[in-house]
């Protein structure tokens, strides 16, 4: 096997064209269809995007999650040069937990009830720094601490149970860097939090990442919370990257009609309080059978503006919209179409 090192100034996170088919009595589930995005040291990229999407099942190829008795996955996931997908579990079990770490959504199922809090978080610290029993629970406490739970030395001995919602959730954040991980994973990790400990988590994070230094994947359907605490967003659709950018521009200028969707939908903290919400009308498509053009054509509602064969069907269903380089959306608007049309009717909608 031969692995390459992250060149001088390169990302230290490249996905490059992933696909993840899972394996049903039906088919195979097209579940990431070719996505690629990068990742520097430093930074926060948030993944956003309905249930459904894609956004944890390519981020869970990343750690090598996926069984592969039914999964099937290619593309490269470079990891500071090294293609994960080439990899052998006794590697990915190196790293899990030590260069790369996740915190689940539901920290309630994520940690054991049979264990105590501190002996959970210590066992990363005893597998891959050889660490004794006495040294991972002074560890435990330590990020216990760090983490902001109080009396930390008696809660370490306390199980799962004990530890309210927003307690448990930083527990899962202090086994997530008890090893000091050059990338986190943080897969929707205040969707069950009430707002004033969803905002507690994500200062937390953002404190414990200029301390770290540590890359940031911030997996989310919150596009709040990708505006406070991501450099760059990455929107995903029926398992496709539909459009990216520094967030700044995405959320202020977004390119794609699902990214005007998704913020039509939103309820805005000073708007008018009479004024209804725009869903998004439909459902996503089967990623058993998906469609040829765009995913997104069934439920956009723009596609009579993309020129075609007067007599045939528009290019949004037969032909699938590349997405560029750089800033851009995997969209057949043209650019001019699409300021105008974010200008004329969906701008008014986000005032």
């Amino acid at each position: 096997m031969t692995t390459t090192r992250q060149e001088a100034g390169g990302p230290f996170l490249s996905v490059r064209d992933l696909r993840v088919r899972f394996a049903t009595e039906d088919g195979a589930v097209k579940a990431v269809d070719g996505l690629s995005f990068d990742l520097e040291r430093g930074r926060t990229l948030g993944i956003v995007g309905e249930s459904g999407s894609g956004k944890s099942v390519a981020n869970q190829a990343v750690l090598g999650l996926h069984n592969p008795d039914n999964t099937t996955i290619s593309g490269e996931i470079l990891l500071d040069g090294e293609d994960l997908t080439r990899v052998g579990e006794r590697r990915l079990e190196r790293l899990r937990g030590n260069k790369v770490a996740m915190i689940f959504q539901d920290p309630l199922t994520a940690l054991s009830p049979y264990y105590t809090v501190g002996r959970q978080i210590g066992e990363p610290f005893r597998k891959h720094r050889g660490a004794s029993k006495r040294e991972a629970r002074e560890r435990a406490v330590e990020m216990l601490a760090k983490v902001g739970i109080p009396n930390p030395r008696r809660r370490v001995d306390d199980y799962p149970h004990q530890f309210s919602g927003g307690m448990r959730q930083r527990a899962m954040i202090a086994m997530a860097l008890v090893c000091d991980p050059d990338l986190l994973i943080a897969d929707e990790p205040t969707t069950a939090l009430d707002v004033t400990v969803q905002a507690q988590i994500l200062d937390l994070l953002m404190e414990l990442q200029r301390e770290f230094g540590s890359a940031i994947i911030m997996i989310t359907h919150d596009l709040g919370v990708v505006s406070r605490v991501s450099d760059d967003v990455l929107v995903m659709y029926a398992g496709r990257a539909v459009e990216r950018g520094p967030v700044r521009e995405v959320l202020n200028r977004p390119q794609h009609p699902y990214t005007w969707g998704l913020l039509s939908s939103m309820p805005r903290l000073h708007g008018d309080v009479d004024q209804e919400l725009v869903p998004i009308t439909g459902a996503p498509p089967s990623l058993l059978t998906p469609p040829p053009g765009c995913p997104f054509e069934p439920r956009c509602a723009f596609p009579d503006e993309v020129a075609g064969s007067p007599s045939g069907p528009h290019r949004c269903g037969t032909e699938r919209p590349a997405l560029p380089e750089g800033r851009g959306a995997a969209c057949h608007l043209t650019g001019e179409q699409r300021r105008a049309l974010f200008t004329t009717r969906i701008r008014p909608r986000l005032r």
